[in-house]
């Protein structure tokens, strides 16, 4: 069994800074990740308030630049995933699909992934009309009708992005208020091929063997139901942390985020959190290179406290 210094789990924002500033302090880090660099970033199309971009950047693109970041200063990165963290003793064990990695010390960067709806329908038509990436999907809409469901940033964006392809956007929210920072909220309420349906939850996904053709929609306020004719469906509601692999050995939330202290350190000695996946009120890029950076030196600091 091989024995690294660092292992970094997950390449979102998080991983890839906390790859940067372990590297530079000469901790030789491994990166394991089982998809692209950047996590979810790498699927956004624009990327506006990241410091530096007056512009904005794609999110793939600031994710190549991290990842290349990182391997300037000697980050390593292997592809594969993690199924479980065991606890030997005061031994760290990752069992992974490359084998068994002992790790003196960890960060988990593991983000998380769109929740959805489990309303019939859904799970269904799965990649046959609905989807939880507006950016990786939005073109197949154009001139076509699609609904998003959601009301926060991401949602918004994303709705945003298809309206670009999309004939027309149905926005269902729940509430009558948006929760998306107010630019976002303004601007897509200024979208002229965008309504929004205040009050409205989706029932039901309603498809053929060709995909999805229609979303049944209930009005909370007046409790009616009405069927609407759509080609895709968005789902944007939130997210599920990506914590199965520490389940019965890190503390988890409630909600299964792992739970940290200021330091970012976690119930287990030499165990660190950062970015998405833990416990925390804003979920942001920035905030999640903060949380890399500060997990990367955590991790620095106890490999010099309990050096081999």
């Amino acid at each position: 069994m091989r024995q690294e210094n660092l292992v970094i789990v997950g390449a979102g924002p998080a991983g890839l800074t906390a790859a940067i500033y372990a590297a530079r302090a000469g901790l030789s880090p491994v990166v394991l990740e089982k998809l692209q660099p950047g996590g979810m970033m790498s699927t956004t199309d624009l990327i506006e308030n990241y410091p530096g971009f007056e512009s904005g950047i794609g999110g793939m693109d600031l994710s190549m630049k991290m990842h290349q970041q990182a391997e300037r200063f000697g980050a390593r990165f292997e592809f594969g995933e993690v199924h479980r963290l065991v606890l030997d003793g005061g031994r760290r064990i990752l069992h992974t699909d490359l084998g068994e990695i002992e790790a003196r010390t960890l960060i988990a960067s593991t983000g998380a992934g769109h929740r959805l709806l489990n309303i019939p329908g859904e799970r269904e038509f799965f990649g046959r009309g609905v989807s939880t990436c507006g950016t990786c999907d939005g073109p197949l809409y154009r001139g076509k009708v699609a609904g998003v469901v959601g009301g926060g940033n991401s949602a918004v964006q994303e709705a945003m992005f298809v309206a670009r392809f999309a004939e027309r956007v149905y926005l269902l929210h729940r509430r009558d208020k948006l929760r998306a920072d107010k630019v976002l909220a303004d601007r897509i309420i200024a979208t002229p091929n965008v309504e929004i349906l205040w009050s409205n939850i989706p029932k039901e996904i309603l498809g053929d063997q060709q995909g999805v053709h229609a979303m049944r929609v209930h009005n909370l306020k007046t409790g009616e139901d009405r069927t609407i004719p759509v080609h895709g469906f968005f789902v944007f509601i939130g997210l599920t942390p990506n914590t199965g692999w520490l389940k019965d050995v890190v503390k988890l939330s409630a909600e299964e985020f792992i739970l940290t202290d200021p330091e970012l350190r976690t119930n287990v000695p030499g165990v660190f959190g950062a970015g998405d996946v833990i416990d925390k009120e804003f979920r942001q890029i920035t905030t999640a290179t903060s949380d890399g950076a500060r997990a990367a030196r955590m991790a620095e600091r106890f490999l010099d406290e309990y050096p081999r």
